[in-house]
């Protein structure tokens, strides 16, 4: 990878190109699906053919290690200590086919990185992006800093919204200081916990018509995810649902939604 070519961002940040694509999944609130949904992606990009690495950057309550049941001797609190390298502690999930860079669960240590931290931390995902095809970056829910670094840093934002009120409210919210961190970057809706596909469609349309409006920009709508009682059963098993249930309702959603992003 050029370590000289960089880009920069509307605030001035520069920022290191990179072979891996990055993809940051982020929501403005919680209990939307958004770890669920980052893991079945990494897992059907991986299916795809794609070498795939899954970061937690949930700074604040990392959680994918709890919902693939996995114990790694390695997480994200070993790099920012510098107990390890960011390449040491990846671990290959062998179910899933990608590879994962754990969070920290249950401890809030990590949530309030500071700026040269966070920006090192970040210096070493681009490092390690070049032996990848796509980067996935689990974001913590919320509007914090380092959220707001991470979304504007990578390729493309994934913002995950439901059908309900308060999730629209806080989905726009990203969206809105995302378009002032990136005003021409590359963000995507995907609606999840859909009634119906025609009601998801609904939801995204309500969102896109108001960042229009209001913000000069509408994102694209990278797909719809139907509510599907299998992915509960899956988390409960700590189980990929794709493995579980391939071709469940969610599965075909999230496999759609994989397709057009690997194009």
């Amino acid at each position: 990878m050029n370590q000289s070519a960089v880009r920069r961002t509307p605030s001035g940040q520069a920022q290191s190109h990179r072979s891996g694509r990055c993809i940051a999944v982020a929501s403005g609130k919680g209990g939307v699906g958004k770890t669920w949904f980052a893991i079945t992606l990494a897992h059907a990009l991986a299916q795809r053919g794609q070498l795939v690495l899954l970061f937690d950057a949930d700074l604040g309550l990392a959680n994918i290690d709890i919902q693939l049941g996995l114990t790694p001797a390695l997480d994200l609190g070993s790099v920012v200590s510098g107990a390890a390298s960011l390449t040491d502690a990846i671990t290959h999930f062998v179910p899933g086919g990608f590879d994962i860079l754990a969070g920290r669960s249950g401890t809030g240590s990590l949530a309030a990185l500071e700026p040269e931290v966070l920006e090192r931390l970040l210096s070493a995902l681009a490092a390690a992006a070049a032996r990848y095809d796509t980067v996935l970056l689990d974001l913590g829910a919320g509007l914090d800093r380092s959220v707001r670094r991470m979304a504007a840093w990578a390729d493309t934002l994934l913002v995950i919204a439901t059908e309900e009120p308060t999730s629209l409210t806080d989905a726009y919210a990203t969206l809105k200081l995302y378009t002032a961190d990136r005003l021409e970057g590359d963000a995507r809706l995907v609606v999840n916990l859909s009634s119906t596909p025609a009601a998801g469609a609904r939801t995204a349309a309500t969102l896109t018509r108001a960042c229009t409006a209001f913000l000069g920009h509408t994102p694209l709508v990278a797909g719809t995810i139907r509510r599907d009682a299998h992915v509960q059963d899956a988390i409960r098993r700590q189980t990929p649902l794709l493995t579980r249930y391939p071709t469940c309702p969610a599965s075909v959603d999230v496999e759609r939604i994989a397709a057009m992003l690997a194009e």
